[in-house]
């Protein structure tokens, strides 16, 4: 039995509400997993959720009203029962698209321009059939039902009311009994991170770490994912959720996943891809058109951004089954799996290792005999799904309850050989059973699988050329000057603690950090803040540049990998470019502090040091003479600001609406690089001093860090 605590109800582990009433739990709110902290209670999962007001947070890239497990829950584990949204009819619009495409898929299917070969290619699936057959339900009804709130915003269940107030929070009126509901919803991260490393995570040049080794009905372990690491750099498969704050704890810099492939979309898969989308810089995304479509219609639903500005945040690249695909320089190739929605697994070949993975998939040769004779599927899908590649070096194949999983018996059953090189993943660690060949998935860094692998010829010339690819001051920099970087580039390796740049001394080289962390310590009080770099940054430019001696002391926080160039050498190698100019007004910038101010900011103040380097690159510095209006509200604009000191005041129809101070916002995001009218009027007081940021350097900026854009479009919102 749950009990209540003084105000009513229960706030639940990972976020949202629970009140236990006459007419069973009701839940407010449902943030990713938490039904792993209800499924276990008296009563069990809710049958009844309300929706937040506000049921996605965009600067966190997290929906708090994911009610697919609860669904699934409800309908396969407890008998068939329906689960209730209450809501408003607009959200009640939102949701229908949203679970529309996780639970009876998309409504428009047309693969044969994913395959090579069209509808003549070898295991072309009559996907419709396929998803209809493992549907138990016919339509969403039979699983849910929604319950609206009327123009007086009042909904009723049974016996029970529930009521939006003013407030925005609701009111649960049972009998006698009246409870007072927050009406926004939070979301903790509850994560399992294992151990942290040490020292900073240096990718391998082949490796798979699993980020969760179960599914989303297993309350004691993380949901499945993993990070297959090439040469050097991650790709992420379907990322659960915080996957980008469990690297940081772990020791391993985000920077280092430079794309994803997303499988699915169920909330499981997709969750976490969307959050990892606004989180840093811009990645890339594999997946089919097919499911592409679907994971936009569903975030599009979500988030209410339109479209084309949520195809802006990321690039995608679509697949072709039967055609390689090069990642990382990987060959991989893709197929779609069997599942109740469209769900594509794939394998590579990198080198003399290969790789297969099975995705969320039914492998059972009984079952496809049985959809073969009833039509489900195709003469050549059967024979594909039949011929499973079972030499492959390494197989990480999924299992669970089936139809919709593989039966772990299944794999048991498989001959020793093969079970020795199948990983198992989406399986409860309770669920596997005792004397077999196979492995359990197991989560974390320290638990990287390193497989044997031959190194590829000039793999010493591709790692730096990496690095060189990283360095935003060097983007754009052609051909001829990375066969330079390859003559003139040095490894230096520190140890921790130990001294790289005394302050005072004269500067003699450039850094580029491969791997590790720096600090920078004896800064000027006016550079108070913290500052550490990490890998892919860089330092040690300005003494060069301005010819003075080196401003601070730098460390070796961890042991330090360091490409460096020396003087004269990097001076050669930024000749004939805007290099030069570039560093001088950076250096200029950040003798205004800019560093601190950026860092305290309460809106800039998550920004990784690379962000705030490339933000630095852009921004103008101006003091305020006299009263001056910035922006005026009507009229379209050129500019944004960032207050550094002093300040300046927001108003809407001629009546104050907030002041800003130092680190805050002047300026709207959205209207500014869609040169639309400003929504409020800005007015500087005399003697206010700017960052001025320009049209477009903010649009060139946000395109490269999408995150930094989802969180300004929220300061006015």
């Amino acid at each position: 039995m749950v009990s209540s605590e003084p105000s009513g109800f229960i706030a639940l582990p990972r976020g949202g509400y629970l009140v236990d009433t006459s007419e069973g739990y009701i839940q407010f709110g449902s943030p990713p997993e938490t039904i792993k902290d209800t499924m276990g209670f008296e009563k069990k999962t809710p049958l009844v959720f309300v929706l937040p007001n506000k049921f996605f947070h965009v600067e966190k890239g997290i929906s708090v009203a994911e009610l697919e497990f609860p669904i699934y829950f409800n309908f396969f584990f407890r008998g068939g029962k329906k689960t209730f949204i209450v809501c408003s009819k607009e959200q009640k619009e939102q949701l229908t698209i949203v679970l529309g495409e996780s639970l009876m898929g998309p409504s428009d299917l047309d693969l044969a321009s994913e395959f090579i070969d069209g509808e003549a290619s070898f295991g072309f699936p009559n996907i419709k059939a396929e998803m209809a057959y493992f549907r138990s339900y016919k339509t969403m009804d039979d699983v849910v039902e929604f319950v609206l709130f009327d123009d007086s915003h009042v909904a009723k269940l049974g016996g029970v009311t529930i009521e939006q107030l003013p407030s925005n929070e609701f009111l649960v009126t049972d009998g006698q009994t009246k409870t007072k509901i927050p009406g926004e919803v939070d979301y903790h991260v509850k994560f399992d991170i294992g151990k942290r490393m040490e020292e900073p995570f240096q990718p391998p040049l082949i490796g798979i770490t699993c980020l969760g080794p179960s599914h989303g009905f297993d309350p004691n372990d993380n949901t499945s994912g993993f990070i297959i690491w090439l040469n050097g750099q991650g790709i992420m498969v379907d990322p659960p959720v915080n996957s980008t704050e469990w690297l940081r704890d772990s020791n391993v810099n985000p920077k280092l996943i430079n794309s994803i492939i997303l499988t699915h979309c169920h909330a499981d898969h997709d969750a976490g891809t969307f959050q990892k989308i606004l989180e840093e810089s811009k990645i890339t995304i594999y997946a089919t058109a097919t499911v592409m479509e679907s994971f936009l219609r569903k975030y599009c639903s979500l988030t209410k951004i339109p479209r084309k500005e949520i195809t802006d945040l990321f690039d995608f690249i679509p697949v072709v089954i039967g055609r390689a695909t090069i990642i990382n320089g990987g060959e991989f190739y893709f197929h779609y799996a069997i599942h109740s929605i469209p769900s594509v697994g794939f394998e590579f070949f990198f080198q003399d290792t290969s790789f297969y993975y099975t995705s969320d998939h039914l492998n059972d040769p009984e079952a496809f005999e049985a959809m073969y004779k009833k039509g489900v599927l195709p003469e050549s899908r059967y024979q594909f799904l039949k011929d499973f590649p079972w030499d492959r070096k390494i197989i990480y194949h999924e299992a669970g309850v089936p139809p919709l999983h593989t039966k772990i018996s299944y794999l048991a059953s498989l001959p020793e050989e093969v079970q020795k090189r199948i990983t198992v993943y989406h399986i409860a660690s309770k669920d596997m059973p005792q004397g077999t060949h196979l492995t359990l998935a197991k989560f974390g860094i320290e638990n990287t699988l390193y497989p044997e692998v031959t190194p590829p010829k000039h793999q010493e010339a591709y790692q730096l050329l990496e690095i060189l690819s990283q360095i935003d001051i060097f983007s754009g920099f052609p051909i001829e000057k990375a066969k330079e970087f390859l003559q003139i580039a040095k490894e230096e390796r520190f140890a921790r603690g130990e001294q790289i740049i005394k302050k005072g001394t004269k500067g003699d080289r450039f850094f580029i950090i491969a791997s590790g962390n720096v600090r920078f310590e004896g800064l000027s009080q006016d550079h108070a803040a913290v500052k550490r770099y990490g890998t892919y940054e860089y330092f040690g430019e300005a003494s060069l540049i301005l010819d003075t001696v080196r401003q601070a002391d730098v460390y070796a926080e961890t042991d330090v990998l360091a490409i460096t160039i020396e003087k004269t050498r990097f001076f050669q190698f930024i000749r004939g470019s805007k290099l030069h100019e570039n560093l001088v007004k950076l250096n200029s910038i950040r003798e205004t502090n800019t560093w601190k101010t950026l860092t305290e900011s309460q809106t800039f103040r998550g920004l990784t040091s690379y962000q705030v380097t490339q933000l630095e690159l852009i921004l103008k510095f101006e003091t305020v003479k006299a009263e001056d209006i910035l922006i005026e509200e009507g009229k379209s604009f050129d500019k944004a600001f960032i207050v550094k000191t002093g300040t300046v005041v927001v108003m809407q129809k001629h009546r104050t609406i907030r002041e800003l101070g130092p680190g805050d916002f002047a300026g709207e995001i959205y209207p500014l690089t869609k040169k639309l009218p400003s929504t409020y009027t800005f007015v500087a007081w005399p003697g206010t001093e700017l960052y001025v940021l320009s049209q477009e350097d903010a649009i060139q900026y946000i395109k490269k860090n999408p995150g930094v854009y989802m969180k300004l479009n929220t300061v006015y919102n």
